[in-house]
């Protein structure tokens, strides 16, 4: 397959995920380079939408993956609070 024709990821949905989880103005940045993945691939721009794919990931990790370690615990706790 012709590399110029593989789609690039723009990690949408664990950007969402991170804004919700985690933290508010972190996970809009990675928001806005997720939505600038699928603008830049329909001008032609793949290195551009690759950088932004790649900027979307590094954000949501990052900062996605912290929020999910804050909440986890919590729900377990929760869950333990009202079983047990």
């Amino acid at each position: 397959m012709n590399p110029s024709n593989e789609n690039i990821p723009n990690y949408m949905v664990p950007a969402i995920l991170s804004t919700i989880c985690c933290c508010l103005p972190f996970g809009i940045v990675a928001i806005i380079f997720a939505a600038q993945v699928n603008s830049r691939l329909a001008v032609g721009d793949r290195a551009g939408a690759l950088e932004a794919s790649n900027k979307a990931k590094l954000i949501y990790l990052d900062f996605g993956d912290c929020g999910i370690a804050r909440w986890c615990p919590l729900c377990g706790t929760h869950g333990a609070l009202n079983h047990g």
